[in-house]
């Protein structure tokens, strides 16, 4: 394979010590490139960077409605979250809504990424649930398509189940494609992952943002999903995450999701584009680097959001004493 191109530098001192390579595509809804650096065609696993993809569904289906589903709760579903008492709460009392608990989650117990609440389970000495799971909100947002339907809720996580059959078709539809014949795999959560070119995604991404060439049903989902997103940062992510650290800052008009794997992903409604990058060694510090400087290229952040976001944007290396001795910092 070509190499992509060096994306995200890592100093100390005077010298780059480390280089992260990989590609990123830019794309509106119509499909026109407006930047690209590396392969975009190759496929890659999307992982949890299309999430907000994902409850597009949740939406159109009509499940949100029928159960009362709040802003809160389709951020959730778009979340990989630290599994912090607020993520938790909110996800047991939506299964509850549901007429399920979180015995019917399939994503498995996780111990929480937000380290106080984990030392919180570790005292009590109670064991986490599935609900802790970074991503139960979405599997939740599956349970509550498959009620809805009235399809199983047992096995849902299953490539042949209805309700991944109906998330591929969607998949396949926002990027104009067909998936079948391509790569498969399972996530980590246990959903099916396909294989999604940057190209795809973006275009994916893009019509999230941009949803008028999209059926009124469509359009009117991902605009719900446009605004629900940046009023609810620490849902989508948590205490001290990035994307929850950046969507605080802008406010509004913008969705930002990563996912495993050096995979970070972006809708900007008011440009009309999707952006969707990969790290070829899958360093999560280098996706995010790269996709700051990928928001400020095409003005999603102001002079004033670049100023907040200043240790977001190029990631300060500091030694065990608390010294500033490198950076993470864009190359491109």
């Amino acid at each position: 394979m070509t190499a992509n191109p060096v994306l995200v530098d890592v100093t100390r001192g005077t010298m780059v010590e480390s280089r992260h390579r990989g590609a990123i595509a830019v794309l509106d809804a119509k499909g026109r490139v407006a930047e690209q650096a590396g392969d975009i065609d190759r496929p890659i696993y999307p992982r949890s960077a299309i999430k907000p993809l994902q409850t597009i569904l949740l939406v159109e289906s009509g499940a949100a409605d029928r159960y009362g589903l709040t802003d809160e709760h389709l951020t959730l579903a778009s979340a990989s979250h630290n599994g912090e008492p607020m993520h938790v709460e909110r996800v047991t009392a939506w299964l509850g809504k549901l007429g399920l608990s979180v015995v019917d989650l399939e994503c498995g117990k996780q111990m929480p990424l937000h380290g106080p609440s984990a030392e919180t389970l570790i005292k009590a000495g109670t064991a986490p649930t599935a609900a802790h799971n970074n991503c139960s909100g979405k599997h939740s947002g599956f349970l509550s398509v498959c009620v809805h339907m009235g399809w199983p809720t047992k096995g849902y996580t299953r490539p042949d189940h209805p309700v991944q059959q109906a998330l591929l078709k969607l998949f396949e539809a926002l990027a104009d494609t067909s998936l079948a014949g391509g790569p498969r795999g399972t996530d980590g959560c246990g959903i099916p992952v396909f294989g999604y070119t940057l190209r795809q995604m973006a275009l994916a991404l893009a019509r999230l943002a941009d949803p008028v060439d999209l059926s009124a049903e469509r359009a009117a989902a991902c605009r719900r999903i446009q605004a629900a997103i940046p009023k609810n940062p620490l849902l989508i992510a948590g205490t001290g995450r990035w994307d929850s650290a950046v969507l605080a800052a802008v406010g509004k008009d913008l969705v930002c999701k990563g996912g495993a794997e050096g995979v970070h992903a972006a809708a900007l409604p008011s440009k009309g584009l999707g952006i969707a990058l990969k790290i070829d060694d899958g360093a999560g510090r280098a996706s995010q680097i790269a996709l700051g400087k990928a928001l400020r290229q095409h003005g999603a952040l102001t002079d004033e959001q670049i100023a907040t976001l200043e240790d977001k944007l190029v990631q300060p290396l500091k030694n065990w004493a608390g010294t500033h001795v490198g950076d993470v910092k864009p190359a491109f």
